[in-house]
């Protein structure tokens, strides 16, 4: 069984996360998830509700659109708070040891722009840096992350071409999934 953290701070009028919500939902890969926008609008995370979600579970997936090139501001937080000292890194901190890190995002622009010649100037991996050294400093198994660009009506997809593409970025995770076990 997979943990999937979602975090979208507009999630009821997302057309690709909640797409890729829903047909995770409606496979038959069992998985639990845990909307942490939901859980913590105030930003109280439950650290140790958090922490026993982790455990309980060997892959990790964390579910969200692209922000400024990272994350939205409550998944940084739940980093900063759950993934603590002597919990996940320090002496004592191996309870994450050997789990499989698996960021899964959609990205609103195309992936034209994501080019050194682009309106972007770097291409999307090159901003997951942080995400794989936070993956190796808590002895998780960085997986490639797996994400999909034309997310955003705003750069001219249409409702039907988001939902599509996000239909096949669930199909990639849900293989991804099956082969991390």
């Amino acid at each position: 069984m997979s943990l999937v953290i979602l975090a979208h701070p507009k999630f009821d009028k997302s057309f690709a996360n909640k797409t890729i919500v829903e047909e995770l939902r409606n496979s038959n890969i069992d998985i639990e998830m845990r909307d942490i926008h939901e859980l913590y609008p105030d930003y109280k995370v439950d650290v140790k509700a958090e922490q026993e979600a982790l455990l309980r579970h060997k892959t990790i997936v964390f579910q969200y659109p692209f922000y400024w090139y990272s994350m939205p501001a409550i998944l940084k937080h739940w980093f900063d708070v759950v993934l603590e000292y002597q919990f996940a890194y320090g002496s004592k901190g191996d309870k994450l040891k050997g789990k499989n890190f698996l960021a899964s995002f959609t990205v609103g622009s195309s992936q034209n722009s994501y080019t050194a010649l682009g309106f972007q100037h770097f291409r999307v991996h090159e901003f997951c840096k942080h995400l794989e050294q936070t993956a190796y400093h808590i002895q998780m198994n960085y997986i490639d992350p797996i994400y999909f660009y034309g997310t955003s009506l705003a750069a001219g997809y249409t409702e039907d071409e988001i939902r599509a593409n996000a239909r096949q970025h669930v199909k990639k995770l849900i293989k991804k999934l099956l082969e991390l076990g």
